[in-house]
Formats: structure tokens, C-alpha cells, sequence
């Protein structure tokens, strides 16, 4: 008795099989287009939009038109934004033949040239279901300012901070309306009322103000048709130090402690003496501390905890000192990866 076949198909000839195959193909391919005869299809006018000469810290708007050119309802899913960038929809659902707009605010950051970000729509375009939008512009300046950023000593009279000048690039006139600070440890003396294309600004810093806070920005205001506001940070090296300022462990072995030498220097050759210390988990302890010129050497040893679902660790160990400061050394640890 002839064995018995597995399916219709097997049992036909070569020829009647590729008939078969070739009508059925033909059949799928008449369904698809039926189907794609009546999809969504989103087009957009452009993919890429320039915003141009732009000036950093200000806010710039721009558009992407879009159309539904298929014969079934399109249906925005998703909208998927970059850093710096606010979009927003006119309209989630659009019919055939209706158009739509995509509105895009973007904020300049500080840092000049070329900038390009990404934008993401997603629909239920099937052919097409992720759009990638462009968004490009060149940051330039329009008012240079000296210096960009302050380095600030407690030791120095008025911090050593230098005079801070600004000057209009495409010479348009402008006044500062405000000087401010954080913590308003440092300050400058302006007038609202005059105008110009260059000032030449002297700060005034208060060192205590300094002392609590020592790092921080300036923020000047101004009224250039083209730069509202013009952004400085400014640092202040520190009377003490660690150094290193944290420790990391990788693929540290739970439960098994490691040596880790650090010292904490004085920046202002001022005395320092250490009164207490103390490990914020209980993982991290001064096994010897030796004093040296301008600071200590310390011996710190951290016992890694048993390893958790997180796969890591930290620990804090705050260093109290005899003058009121307390230096934290913090400790960062992760664990080797779990094999699979």
C-alpha cells in the first residue's frame, strides 16, 4: 500500500504544486493591496527643520506639516521628544486627506555651533509606522563675555575675582538690568538706565556668603534685542580636601574588605584636625590616620555588604573636623554581573 502524504499539497505533482503556489501568491498580493488601498499613509511636507543662527538661552518655535494620504483614518500614537525641545499636536487623528502640524519649541542651551536633535511621531501607518524628524540650528553669540566662568580663592582679597566685560557683537546697544548670584555672595554695582555695546563690570564678594556657598552662578540680565540673559558659574577651591574625592569599587567580594588610602589636605595652609568620623551604612572605617603637612593620611577600610537584587553599594563616611566642617568621602560599589 503507498504510504500516505501529510498534506494536499504533497500529494500533487511538481507542476499542479507551483499552479497552486503561483494563484495562492497571486491571491495574498491582491489582498494586500486591497488592504493597502485603504491604510493610513502619514507624509510629511519636510523631515528636517533649520532654525539657523539661533543665540543660546532663548526660545525658538518651527513646524512640521504633515498630510494623511491614505484612504483610512491615521492615528497619531506617539510623539517622542529630544532634550531642549517641547512638541506638541494640533490634532491626534486625521482623515483622509486632512492635514496636520506638528509644533516644536525649542531652547537653545549655551554652548555654541552646530546642534542637531531628533524627533520621533509614531502612528498606525503600517508601512511607515516611526517617523525620524531633524531638528537643526547653529548657536552663535551675541554678546562675548570675559571671563566665561569664575575660579575663586578664599585666601585673596575680594577672591581674586577678576572684572567681568561684556561686549555687543553685532553692535546693537543694550543696558543690564540686574546682576544676581547664588546666595547673592557676589554682587555688582549696574544702572538699568545706560546703554551700550561693551561694560566692564567689578564684582563685589562677600567671603562668608562665599564660605557657604561656594559654588554656584551668576546671572545678568540684560536687554539686547537678541540675548536676554547672560550665565556664569563660578567655583571656590575649598578650604579642605579629599583626595581622591570618593572611592569606587568594582567587582568588589561581599564581605571582604579592601584598603583604600586617602588624604585631606588643607588648600590655605591652615591647621586641620580631625575630631570624629563616622560610616553613614557601617561599611566604611579609619583604620589609621597620620598627620602631615597641611592635612592628614588616612587608611580607610570599606567591608562590602551581602550583595542585593540592586548589584551594588554605597556608603557615605563624613569626616567631622575640629573647626565645624564635616568632609564626606563617599564610596561607590558594584558587583560583577550574576552569570545566567
Amino acid at each position: 500500500m503507498p504510504g500516505l502524504t501529510g498534506c494536499g499539497e504533497q500529494s500533487r505533482s511538481p507542476g499542479e504544486r507551483r499552479t497552486i503556489r503561483g494563484a495562492h501568491e497571486q491571491g495574498v498580493a491582491g489582498q494586500r493591496g486591497r488592504a493597502d488601498q485603504s491604510a493610513p499613509r502619514i507624509v510629511f511636507e519636510q523631515t528636517a527643520y533649520d532654525f539657523g543662527d539661533v543665540t543660546g538661552g532663548k526660545k525658538y518655535t518651527g513646524q512640521f506639516k504633515f498630510t494623511n494620504a491614505g484612504s483610512a483614518v491615521l492615528k497619531i500614537t506617539e510623539v517622542q521628544s529630544c532634550c531642549g525641545a517641547v512638541v506638541t499636536l494640533d490634532r491626534k487623528e486625521l482623515a483622509p486627506g486632512e492635514s496636520g502640524t506638528l509644533n516644536v519649541e525649542y531652547n537653545t542651551g549655551a554652548r555654541e555651533g552646530p546642534v542637531s536633535k531628533q524627533l520621533h511621531v509614531g502612528s498606525n501607518d503600517g508601512t511607515n509606522p516611526r517617523v525620524a524628524l531633524t531638528i537643526n540650528a547653529r548657536i552663535v553669540r551675541k554678546v562675548d563675555c570675559q571671563p566665561v566662568r569664575l575660579g575663586l580663592l578664599l585666601d585673596k582679597e575680594n577672591a581674586g575675582c577678576p572684572e567681568v566685560a561684556l561686549t555687543s557683537l553685532d553692535q546693537q546697544a543694550f543696558s543690564i538690568e540686574s546682576f544676581q548670584s547664588t546666595g547673592q555672595s557676589i554682587t555688582a554695582e549696574v544702572d538699568p538706565s545706560v546703554k551700550a555695546t561693551k561694560f566692564v563690570l567689578r564684582p563685589k564678594v562677600d567671603l562668608e556668603k562665599l564660605r557657604t556657598n561656594s559654588a554656584g552662578m551668576i546671572a545678568i540680565a540684560l536687554t539686547h534685542p537678541e540675548l536676554d540673559r547672560v550665565m556664569i558659574p563660578f567655583t571656590t577651591k575649598p578650604r579642605f580636601q579629599l583626595r581622591p574625592a570618593s572611592i569606587v569599587l568594582l567587582h568588589p567580594t561581599p564581605e571582604e574588605p579592601t584598603i583604600n588610602r586617602i588624604s585631606l589636605v588643607s588648600n590655605y595652609a591652615e591647621d586641620v584636625e580631625i575630631e570624629s568620623t563616622s560610616s553613614e551604612k557601617g561599611t566604611m572605617r579609619v583604620l589609621s590616620r597620620q598627620a602631615m603637612a597641611g592635612g592628614y593620611r588616612l587608611v580607610v577600610e570599606v567591608t562590602p555588604p551581602a550583595r542585593d537584587e540592586t548589584g551594588g553599594f554605597t556608603d557615605a563616611l563624613n569626616i567631622q573636623l575640629k573647626n565645624g566642617e564635616t568632609l564626606s568621602l563617599n564610596c561607590y560599589g558594584r558587583y560583577p554581573t550574576a552569570a545566567k
